[in-house]
């Protein structure tokens, strides 16, 4: 298993939609968190199993909720770059380094 990092926007990506959730339930919310671990363990687990999107960073749907994980791979470690709604502002990750 490959220890996971985050880009900064990453875990505002997290925070935000953290918040979002538990405004409107902290069951919600904390069902989105534990989604969003088991997502994560997941993907370090088997990094490379996961589709590509641009052949540098690949993607892993969370289960029950409408977001991805978008990561890439370096010699030793997951960077996530973006826990991305599936349906909002495509793309707006791309520029994350």
């Amino acid at each position: 298993m490959l220890p996971v990092d985050y880009l900064s926007g990453a875990r505002r990506d997290f925070d935000e939609s953290f918040d979002w959730y538990r405004q409107r339930s902290a069951r919600a919310a904390i069902r989105f968190a534990d989604a969003v671990d088991e997502a994560l363990k997941q993907v370090a687990a088997h990094p490379t199993r996961f589709v590509s999107s641009d052949g540098v960073h690949r993607e892993y749907t969370v289960k029950k909720f409408p977001f991805r994980i978008v990561y890439r791979l370096t010699k030793n470690r997951v960077l996530v770059v973006a826990i991305a709604h599936a349906k909002r502002r495509p793309g707006y990750w791309s520029d994350r380094t």
